[in-house]
């Protein structure tokens, strides 16, 4: 695929673009990440890996759209115990969504996706979007339930021949499957580390930190996860997601 093929809009020059728009490119997709620990065997840019293939997969699934760069880092105050975590304020973060949402409004596009891909990061998402629909032309479509991501990652877990269920996704069975389907050689398999398992307080965890649940920083056992259920995790995400931007577009 040459680079003006490529549904990743950092890879497109300007004329490139403004094409693209003129042929009836319509929607940016906009992934949300982080740089925050994923315990001793995953990268500290997971949520960021999944977000820039989730937003491609996206794009090339509705066929009329891009995938801007994913914002990172994120709202990850909540890991600063681990070292190498990168955090931001709300505040920020959601002044860097309204300077993407504006630009990619003034250029033309008539949908822009925010698609989170770190827990923290839901909320503020939540509340940027409807405040920013209405400065812009563009619909600002939030795809931001962090309760239906979790049911997706572990139906598509299954899906992949995981029986395992993980209440709280992070750096478990369902993120090192995805890591495994990305870039396999990103995992340090010789530190898979079981951490804690079973139900979790949300709340705990983010008023706490991740320290006062997991020493690790890991929830769930990572040995479960497989290049294969990470496949079916990113399919299944894409395919939801897809549908939904697709029915809320029509809807509009």
């Amino acid at each position: 695929m040459t680079a003006d093929e490529s549904v990743l809009l950092a890879e497109r020059t300007w004329p490139e673009v403004e094409s693209a728009l003129e042929a009836g490119t319509r929607t940016a997709v906009v992934a949300v990440g982080a740089v925050e620990q994923h315990g001793p065997h995953l990268p500290l840019f997971v949520d960021t890996l999944a977000g820039d293939e989730l937003a491609e997969r996206i794009a090339a699934k509705l066929g009329d759209a891009l995938a801007a760069p994913t914002i990172r880092p994120g709202c990850s105050g909540h890991h600063m115990e681990f070292p190498g975590t990168i955090t931001i304020p709300a505040e920020t973060l959601m002044d860097l969504i309204r300077g993407y949402c504006r630009s990619l409004d003034r250029h033309g596009f008539e949908h822009v996706v925010l698609v989170p891909t770190h827990g923290g990061n839901f909320a503020p998402v939540n509340t940027v979007a409807p405040e920013i629909a209405h400065e812009i032309d563009a619909s600002v479509i939030a795809v931001a339930d962090l309760g239906d991501l979790m049911d997706l990652q572990n139906e598509g877990l299954r899906e992949g021949g995981v029986e395992y269920d993980e209440p709280v996704v992070h750096a478990g069975a369902v993120e090192t499957a995805i890591v495994l389907a990305v870039e396999e050689g990103l995992v340090r398999t010789d530190e898979l580390e079981v951490g804690h398992e079973g139900e979790i307080s949300t709340a705990r965890l983010l008023s706490e930190g991740f320290k006062s649940i997991t020493e690790n920083g890991v929830l769930g056992d990572p040995r479960e996860g497989i290049g294969e259920a990470g496949e079916a995790i990113l399919e299944r995400i894409t395919t939801a997601y897809a549908e939904r931007i697709e029915a809320e577009r029509d809807a509009i």
